[in-house]
């Protein structure tokens, strides 16, 4: 197997947002009266918003607000981003001049909107890392679907199985194995579950361990 290309997931995998999500989410929820917790979102992480909406309210109930929650999490995410900034994931660094060096196009695919996806990337210094970005917005079907999966192999010009899909969550690697990708996790708020071990190609605990496992596909 020869991989030619690597496509990245954002949230959580280059960029250490996660764990922010979901304290906004649990915040602008409790604002709304709902009570809402980690494990309700660790059940839609990477999810798109046609899939997450209906998930959420049959945890929550029918009357739970979707976008107006979702709308005020948003506000909170920027508030703190522009007090704080972005932590980079341990690791990014050398992956992405690991892979520049050796000429790999790079792709990111992320369910998150294309004006938060470059304001991100380009806080942390490395959008112009990136040949290409897929955002959720730009596909019918957002992951779990393979849709962006396969507009991002697409946008490179490559067939899925020469593409390494990057992912920190068990949607995002579904997502990435059903378009024929070649799935690396890289876990961050949670471990996979056995069904999800069965689709990954490899598991590393940060990002550098990827140069290595690129070597052997060399």
């Amino acid at each position: 197997m020869k991989i030619k290309a690597v496509i990245f997931d954002m949230d959580g995998l280059m960029i250490d947002t996660e764990k922010l999500l979901h304290r906004y989410w649990i915040q602008a929820a409790n604002e709304f009266g709902y009570s809402m917790t980690m494990d309700h979102l660790l059940q839609i992480r990477s999810l798109a918003a046609k899939y997450a909406r209906p998930k959420l309210k049959s945890i929550l109930g029918e009357s739970f607000d979707y976008d107006k929650v979702r709308e005020r999490r948003r506000e909170l995410m920027a508030e703190h981003v522009e007090h704080y900034g972005i932590q980079k994931k341990k690791g990014l660094d050398e992956l992405l001049d690991y892979l520049k060096e050796r000429e790999y196009p790079l792709a990111v695919a992320t369910a998150t909107d294309m004006e938060r996806t470059q304001k991100y990337l380009t806080i942390i210094g490395k959008i112009d890392y990136f040949d290409e970005i897929i955002c959720g917005p730009m596909v019918e079907n957002g992951k779990p679907e393979p849709d962006i999966y396969l507009a991002a192999a697409k946008s490179l010009g490559l067939p899925p199985k020469e593409c390494m899909a990057l992912e920190d969550s068990p949607n995002g690697i579904l997502a990435a194995f059903r378009a024929g990708c070649v799935p690396v996790m890289v876990p961050d708020l949670d471990l996979p579950d056995e069904e999800t071990k069965k689709l990954l190609y490899a598991q590393v605990t940060e990002l550098s361990e990827i140069c290595k496992i690129l070597e052997n596909t060399r």
